[in-house]
């Protein structure tokens, strides 16, 4: 007697399957997108300087332009793990600026130093260097002339920004097909045990 396929864990099978492989094909085309995205940033590096943006921080953003900004007066200090020019780990000191009555202010990213309390001094001026992501602030400016007491940081660089998509891709049609496989084996090893208890 030929045995019918259980319509309710198949399609919900089914249906984990074909999320997976939307999920696939859909980090394909955000490789696309970051492929596109990153080439923008390297031919950014080789335009002209800009003045730091005086609009709200939304993208896109002129990442890894060469920019000049004028600090009017640190609001804070703050640090997060970085290099030096010479790949050594330690800290960079960011300072948040005011640049006006208006407008998202500036982070500026003094430089390197192995103690997280130096750089304190700087009371702000004008800053040049090259625009850098920024977790908090979405973009900080990286001085090309470190602060006070401070070693200049490693040069920002499209390079730090991760595409992994086509990874994540993979990922997601392997998961697919072992779903599909174990699915499989469930359903042959079913039906012996049907047959076995139906005799």
């Amino acid at each position: 007697m030929k045995r019918k396929i259980p319509i309710v864990p198949t399609f919900i099978v089914a249906l984990a399957v074909l999320t997976m492989i939307a999920l696939g094909v859909w980090q394909l085309h955000r490789r696309t997108q970051k492929e596109a995205l990153l080439a923008t940033y390297a031919a950014a590096t080789n335009r002209p300087p800009i003045g730091w943006p005086t609009i709200p921080n939304k993208p896109p953003l002129p990442l890894f332009r060469s920019a000049t900004g004028n600090c009017l007066a640190v609001t804070g200090f703050r640090t997060a793990a970085g290099q030096n020019r010479q790949g050594e780990p330690g800290y960079l000191i960011i300072a948040d600026c005011r640049t006006g009555a208006e407008g998202p202010g500036m982070a500026v990213e003094l430089g390197w130093t192995k103690n997280p309390n130096g750089g304190r001094d700087y009371r702000g001026g004008l800053v040049s260097g090259v625009i850098a992501p920024d977790r908090r602030t979405l973009m900080r400016l990286v001085a090309a002339t470190p602060g006070p007491g401070l070693e200049a940081s490693a040069p920002p660089s499209p390079d730090i920004i991760a595409n992994n998509h086509l990874s994540y891709a993979v990922q997601w049609f392997l998961f697919a097909a072992i779903a599909l496989i174990i699915y499989t084996l469930a359903l042959r090893w079913r039906k012996p045990r049907q047959a076995k208890n139906d005799g």
